[in-house]
């Protein structure tokens, strides 16, 4: 068995391989004699032949690519780089899931000795019909390390965005971004606040106006509608004057356009240099100035947003010291908490963006919103702490006899009290110990569990490997069902509950 060996090669054949081969280069010579010809790359021949080789050179990168493993350990080979990795120096081979545009796309990684992590090119599963095929090159892959080998892992480590070892810089990236974003916004608070006082306070122009100062007052001018233009959903709509006096056309808004008809004679208020105000007999147009309060909620809004890419960074941080393939805790409970945070804060800056303690009354809502929001965080930092099986406020509640409790738990394998994965729920109490696809009241469907042959043999966080249908929160129990693994997934308090209540039907010798 020591000359064993795997092949992996990209599905275009030899064929294929010269057929584009050939395309490329009738692609590349179809552009150069166009270019010669005429003297300039600037033509739609020359770039649809250059497309077509770039396009060709893409897809030959593709179809060249071979992954070889044997006794001695990976070989990768593309068109561009070739790599050798000893299975000495593979500590691990990994599976990596990322979110595609209608399914999920899984990888294999390498994790080597010092600490890096390429990805083959191959196996690659890329819809739910190649999986049994991505899985049996997997298991191959998997049995020749073994044989050649010294894995770290029993199981198939599992790598998603929930797990611990998918690290990304996005969510830094954003938190950064929304950030900057929200300091901008803060910034121009005071100057909007200033330029729509100046435009509320600015009276009409006199004789005896300065010249350096007729900007800042209003002044007025007669101008006739030439015609309309209402702009269709984001496009832009145009007042047009007689004459083009004072100016050939005007932005305004799609209800303002629609207000005026062409022959409308209208007054024109003029402040710092543009046209501010349209006024006729029957409507009046006028610009918008964005208030202070819009601005300041902005802001707020930003710096908001910012804390829920801000919390997946702690979570990740603070989650560091486990496996790669573990599942972190959920950042809803942070989610939660700026939601509340919002309530208070945003009225508080639109409202009061100036001076939001500048009276009693506003002072004690801020401090009020404040304390809100630090027990807020303070419950989200509780509610999303890493939680090892076994802790002391991880013990659950005994069941009072005579009353069911139905517990949300799932048992992730198809056996014979949970066919097809119907199970929702474990019924204790008033019976045996059962699953069922509801949570109660009533045993209607339940299936018995049989105790007498299940046996715990260990307890441990989510991975990656148990799917993404489960609640972040929850503990799996392994499980051996008269020889076969079976696991058991439920929040840990309800976990422990469970396998009390197990233990505790099992008969004894």
């Amino acid at each position: 068995m020591d000359d064993a060996s795997e092949v992996f090669r990209h599905p275009l054949g030899g064929r294929a391989l010269w057929s584009l081969v050939a395309l490329g280069a009738a692609g590349a010579g179809l552009s150069t004699v166009r270019a010669v010809n005429r003297g300039t790359l600037l033509d739609v021949w020359v770039a649809g032949g250059l497309l077509l080789a770039l396009l060709s050179l893409v897809l030959l990168h593709s179809a060249t690519v071979e992954v070889v493993a044997d006794a001695h350990g990976l070989r990768t080979r593309t068109l561009l780089r070739r790599r050798d990795m000893p299975w000495s120096d593979i500590a691990d081979l990994r599976v990596h899931i990322r979110s595609g545009r209608y399914q999920d796309i899984y990888r294999v990684s390498v994790l080597l000795r010092d600490g890096r992590a390429p990805r083959l090119p191959l196996p690659l599963s890329t819809s739910s019909g190649e999986r049994p095929e991505f899985d049996a090159r997997l298991d191959a892959l998997r049995a020749l390390h073994r044989r050649h080998g010294a894995p770290e892992s029993s199981h198939v480590p599992v790598l998603s965005h929930r797990t611990a070892g998918r690290g990304s810089p996005v969510a830094k990236l954003l938190c950064v971004a929304l950030l900057a974003g929200a300091g901008l916004a803060a910034w121009s608070v005071p100057a909007t606040a200033s330029l729509k006082q100046a435009w509320t306070s600015a009276v009409p122009c006199t004789a005896g106006t300065p010249a350096a100062e007729r900007g800042e007052c209003l002044r007025t001018q007669v101008a006739v509608i030439e015609r309309t233009e209402a702009g269709k959903g984001k496009q832009s709509s145009w007042l047009y004057f007689a004459d083009d006096r004072p100016l050939d056309r005007l932005a305004v808004t799609r209800e303002g356009a629609r207000g005026f008809h062409p022959g409308d004679e209208v007054g024109l208020t003029v402040w710092r240099g543009r046209v501010r105000e349209v006024a006729a007999e029957h409507h009046v147009w006028r610009e918008h100035f964005t208030g202070a309060g819009d601005v300041a909620v902005i802001a707020a809004g930003c710096a908001l947003a910012a804390g829920y890419p801000g919390a997946l960074v702690l979570l990740r941080r603070r989650g560091r010291r486990l496996p790669d393939d573990e599942i972190l805790p959920s950042a809803l409970p942070f989610a939660g908490a700026l939601a509340g945070t919002a309530v208070w804060l945003l009225p508080l800056c639109y409202l009061h963006p100036m001076d939001p303690l500048g009276t009693p009354a506003r002072l004690a809502w801020t401090a009020s919103g404040a304390l809100a929001t630090l027990g807020m965080l303070a419950w989200a930092w509780h509610a999303t702490r890493v939680r090892t099986p076994g802790d002391a406020a991880e013990t659950g509640e005994a069941t009072e006899t005579g009353e069911d409790r139905f517990l949300a738990a799932r048992f992730l394998e198809h056996t014979d009290y949970n066919p097809n994965g119907f199970g929702t729920h474990v019924v204790l109490g008033d019976g045996p110990p059962a699953v069922t696809p509801h949570p109660g009241p009533g045993r209607f469907a339940a299936r018995r569990i049989p105790v007498e042959r299940l046996t715990v043999t260990h307890v441990r966080r989510a991975r990656g490997s148990d799917g993404d249908t489960l609640h972040r929160s929850w503990h799996i129990a392994e499980l051996d069902d008269a020889g076969e693994p079976v696991r058991l997934a439920a929040a840990p308090a309800d976990l422990t509950l469970i396998i009390r209540e197990l233990d505790a039907e099992r008969p004894r010798p």
